[in-house]
């Protein structure tokens, strides 16, 4: 007989039933729960599981001239990203990788610290992968779990060496300049500028990235890609317009690299409107900056460095040298400032030498020019007029006036990098800085035909010439299109004095030091080329020549100057600017000794992603230390 009573039974069956609703009742208010009140942020977490975000490059901004051609652009190449969810298998996949692209190297510590800062995203392993390296690793996607390939634009410089030191090139940003913030909104991976415009000008060139979203597997292995609504398109770069003309740039470097005198020699040249626009801008030797581009090879950056002609220095900006005779003209108008005139004359003629105290100070020019005025000693270089110009302006006047012209100082142009020259601010810095007790009056000699302790960059002085072209007002040189030029120092001289200086140095070009090294420039009169030439002394090394010219003298159009180091005269190198300025006024030549730049193809690089550049000034370099003055040719 049963225990259990009729009433027993239905009142344990009640409490069952009881029971059963509530735990019904705690399940449905547990799924309301989740799937309506929490609905939204569920989502998210199990899109978060199954979703990876890749960045997508924005296509840099294209960097034209003033034509619209372009300097630098962007072509397809492709990006290797991979997928893990833990460092073993991470490690794992990139050591296959080794042995599946020969001769490409991956930096697996590089890969890993950029694993580890968003693990939730695939880590970058080579930003513009070759051709041939991406078709290798499609080739073998199954044993490489996690891949990630999409094409992205690749930065590509078509004048390749002849635009390096002007355009810079691009690279990943490093951690340093993550954590410096000197890239705003820059993010692991990112390509950012490295020198020239390219870095000068970042913020506008980079554009914002946009992002992919792919689904992945428990494992982290792709599956595929989520709905193109879930993925935001990149914002491309701004287009940079610049004052460059391409086609001067191109016969400058043709040039330089086609002359036999100048092929092998280190230097640069600029041009210029009397305005400050710069017109040409180049470096010698130079790099090709398609080499760079990403991570730069090891071998690549160490030939580089190791090269003795050093060609990742800017001499346009970052080399200082003496300014020798391209100075007196600098001279001459503090001359004009304190009352002198074109027709000055000095108490002593030029027999060959001057001397002062108990030591000769030569000329260039051993058997002397005679009694000269201002205007004629300007043309023929003299020396021995300077040096007496020199004392009587006195080296404390030379030297604040030197500093009101804009001389030991940056020109101020829109270029990272750009040093001062050096110059003394007055004699008293000079006593103590030396740790001597007074001043040596030989130095005023050497200050007044631009020797003595006084350097000044191809940029500062080519500047300065501008302003004598013009107005007599020095202004900032720019290389951005629509970028006003600002006064930055004004010389005080009338439009008559300008006028008179102006004619002394078509003298030079058409009578003076430079005419014998310009003869066989036929046609070269109609031009009314005005310029000074230069030969600096180096303690430890050859002589140094400058030349800079301007043309039509009567209304300059254009402004050039060159400086080419170690064993050259400034008389020789007269020719290299005129030809620009002709080829510029009338796109030919006086001579046809030039090849045509053609773009260098050959190295497109896979470019695994890595370190930051390292900035390139004249640390290493022979500190350019003047001989004492014993005169120089012009």
């Amino acid at each position: 007989m049963s225990v259990f009573t009729s009433w027993e039974v239905a009142r344990r069956a009640e409490a069952s039933r009881w029971i059963i609703v509530m735990v019904f009742t705690l399940m449905s208010a547990a799924f309301f729960k989740a799937q309506v009140i929490e609905n939204e942020q569920n989502q998210r977490q199990s899109e978060q599981n199954h979703l990876r975000d890749i960045a997508l490059e924005p296509p840099r901004g294209d960097i034209v001239d003033r034509n619209n051609n372009p300097i630098a652009t962007n072509i397809i190449g492709y990006s290797v990203r991979l997928l893990a969810t833990r460092e073993d298998s991470l490690r794992a996949v990139l050591g296959r990788l080794d042995a599946i692209v020969s001769g490409d190297t991956v930096d697996i510590e590089a890969v890993v610290h950029r694993w580890k800062d968003a693990k939730y995203q695939p880590a970058l392993v080579y930003a513009s992968g070759r051709y041939d390296v991406v078709s290798s690793l499609e080739e073998h996607r199954a044993a490489i779990p996690g891949l990630v390939i999409q094409p992205e634009p690749r930065r590509r410089y078509p004048d390749s060496n002849a635009v390096a030191h002007l355009v810079g090139y691009v690279g990943e940003v490093g951690p340093e300049a993550l954590t410096k913030g000197i890239f705003p909104g820059a993010r692991p991976g990112e390509m950012v500028g490295k020198q020239g415009l390219e870095l000068e000008y970042d913020s506008l060139l980079r554009g914002r990235r946009g992002v992919r979203f792919v689904e992945v597997d428990a494992r982290g292995r792709m599956i595929r890609d989520a709905p193109t609504s879930a993925s935001r398109p990149p914002d491309p770069g701004h287009v940079v317009h610049t004052t460059i003309d391409l086609s001067l740039q191109r016969f400058i470097d043709s040039m330089w690299r086609a002359d036999p005198m100048l092929s092998n020699k280190r230097g640069a040249m600029v041009a210029m409107t009397p305005a400050g626009e710069i017109l040409a801008y180049a470096s010698f030797p130079s790099y090709n900056p398609n080499d760079f581009i990403g991570r730069i090879d090891p071998a690549t950056w160490q030939s580089a460095l190791n090269d003795p002609n050093k060609p990742l220095i800017n001499r346009v900006i970052s080399a200082a040298y003496p300014p020798a005779s391209p100075f007196k003209l600098a001279i001459a108008a503090m001359a004009l400032r304190h009352g002198f005139t074109m027709e000055s004359r000095m108490p002593e003629g030029c027999n060959g030498s001057y001397q002062f105290g108990n030591r000769p100070y030569r000329c260039w020019n051993p058997r002397g020019h005679g009694s000269l005025t201002l205007r004629q000693a300007i043309a023929s270089s003299c020396d021995v007029f300077f040096y007496q110009l020199g004392q009587k302006l006195g080296a404390d006047s030379i030297l604040a006036l030197a500093r009101e012209f804009g001389f030991g100082q940056r020109s101020g142009v829109d270029l990272d990098n750009e040093h001062a020259g050096a110059l003394l601010g007055s004699v008293k810095d000079y006593v103590t800085s030396k740790g001597v007790s007074t001043w040596g009056n030989g130095e005023t000699l050497n200050l007044a035909i631009g020797q003595g302790h006084h350097t000044e960059t191809l940029m500062n002085m080519v500047s300065f010439y501008a302003a004598l072209a013009s107005d007599g007002i020095k202004r900032t040189p720019h290389i951005i299109q629509d970028r006003p030029s600002a006064v930055t120092h004004d010389m005080k001289l009338t439009p008559e004095q300008l006028a008179d200086l102006r004619q002394a140095m078509e003298d030079v070009v058409n009578s003076g030091t430079a005419t014998g090294n310009l003869a066989g420039e036929v046609g070269l009169k109609a031009f009314h080329v005005a310029g000074k030439t230069g030969s600096a002394q180096v303690t430890g090394q050859e002589q140094m020549a400058w030349f800079i010219a301007f043309a039509p003298a009567d209304a300059p159009k254009i402004v050039v100057g060159i400086a080419v180091e170690e064993g050259i005269h400034g008389a020789y190198v007269a020719k290299y600017p005129v030809r620009a300025i002709v080829h510029f006024l009338t796109g030919q030549t006086l001579k046809t000794d030039y090849t045509p730049v053609t773009e260098d193809l050959s190295s497109t690089g896979s470019d695994s992603t890595g370190a930051d550049s390292t900035r390139i000034d004249t640390a290493g370099k022979k500190k350019p230390v003047t001989k004492p003055a014993v005169g120089h040719r012009p």
